[in-house]
């Protein structure tokens, strides 16, 4: 994608990162360009989940399960901190939209990260194979974190 228009400089750098590490498909440096103390908050679940290892091990999980992702479109918040990607992606036999929502922190690295989707169908679908995939590995996450 090209460069968003009206974002921070270095929060550019960590998009632009950001896009090459989905399109890669390999998320060994997603650890780099977030905050240690980003938020994650699941389309799934109520409770958000904190902290840099739980965020890396849901996006490569998530990216490990979408086939066919792409981004559509995207935003900048008018402070240049914030940005909104529109994306589409399929989770077996059902196709999701969804947007992600992501801040910056003053260093440009992600430091909160919301994703919505749309139809329930296919958001009950990508949380079931969440639960599969990461469902223990998130449950010892929460309870070390407690």
């Amino acid at each position: 994608m090209t460069a968003l228009q009206g974002l921070q400089p270095e929060a550019q750098k960590t998009l632009t990162r950001w896009h090459e590490i989905l399109i890669q498909k390999d998320t060994s440096t997603l650890a780099e360009i977030t905050s240690d103390s980003v938020v994650f908050r699941s389309p799934a679940v109520f409770t958000p989940f904190a902290g840099k290892q739980a965020f890396v091990f849901i996006i490569a999980t998530v990216a490990g399960l979408f086939e066919d992702f792409r981004y559509h479109r995207q935003f900048a918040s008018a402070d240049g901190s914030s940005a909104v990607l529109e994306f589409e992606a399929n989770i077996g036999d059902k196709t999701l939209k969804g947007i992600d929502m992501i801040r910056f922190d003053e260093n440009g690295l992600i430091a909160e990260f919301e994703v919505m989707i749309r139809p329930a169908n296919a958001l009950v679908a990508l949380a079931q194979k969440m639960g599969e995939q990461a469902g223990p590995g998130l449950a010892h996450m929460r309870a070390a974190s407690a």
